[in-house]
């Protein structure tokens, strides 16, 4: 069991920014990472739809793949699904969400920009931590599409958009809260329009809370030797999930 791989379930790519940490902290386990670029993005859809598909994905992952642990590599699939899959399969999930809580802790007098899906935004569970940390110096930005553009790398189109949505912060924000797995492989276009800033997000504390969640279970791969990362997409088209797959073993190197 042990050697069992960690799964890791996005809605496209853009989880590979908390894969990579957990790489790094953990060289030894085995990882398998699924992309639901089929159904991307999950941040226009409704609840519902959204916990339905995260079942299939986490039932497959335990099922087929054996996984000992299940990681939402995805913010919107974490605010609307983890309750219910938490409720409904005993093996540990662990979850991200947007790392509003560490302006709090290293920067709570600082401008803030929270950039995230709308379902994020306007979700249960990111509304209990924007208000209990919340420092009246915080603007909300719901980034319909962008997730989107960065899993399709459309660059042109990412600066212009990004260009639209943050320049009247430019000289103003001082933190910047990532708050879609997708939106780190933005990080250099956002510093560019904002200019220096202070950027956060979940993916380190992500990382710590599984190495955490397997030394409590007992589930470490101490074998010594270097795990493995899977990569699996949703995608109907051979092309299109072979490319992704070239993509996203891309980033994984150099993110």
């Amino acid at each position: 069991m042990n050697n069992a791989p960690i799964g890791f379930l996005d809605s496209g790519i853009g989880g590979v920014t908390v894969l990579k940490p957990t790489v790094e902290l953990l060289p030894c386990e085995n990882c398998f990472f699924f992309g639901d670029s089929a159904n991307n993005p999950y941040g226009d859809k409704s609840d519902k739809e959204i916990i339905a598909r995260c079942d299939e994905i986490v039932n497959m992952l335990i099922n087929d793949k054996k996984c000992k642990v299940i990681v939402l590599a995805c913010n919107t699939a974490s605010a609307k699904a983890v309750e219910y899959l938490r409720g409904n399969y005993s093996l540990p999930v662990i979850a991200i969400e947007p790392a509003y809580k560490m302006v709090h802790d290293l920067n709570p007098g600082g401008f803030t920009l929270v950039m995230a899906t709308r379902g994020t935004i306007e979700s249960e569970k990111f509304n209990r931590l924007y208000y209990k940390y919340n420092n009246n110096k915080t603007v909300l930005l719901p980034c319909a599409g962008l997730a989107d553009i960065i899993e399709q790398n459309r660059q042109d189109e990412l600066r212009l958009y990004l260009e639209n949505l943050l320049g009247d912060y430019k000289g103003k924000a001082e933190n910047v809260v990532l708050g879609c797995t997708h939106y780190p492989l933005a990080k250099d276009i956002i510093k560019d329009v904002l200019g220096e800033i202070n950027f956060f997000d979940g993916a380190q504390g992500v990382a710590k809370r599984i190495k955490s969640v397997l030394e409590e279970n007992g589930l470490l791969n101490g074998s010594g030797v270097r795990g493995t990362v899977e990569f699996e997409d949703s995608s109907p088209d051979e092309k299109t999930r072979e490319l992704k797959k070239e993509r996203f073993f891309e980033l994984l190197e150099r993110y």
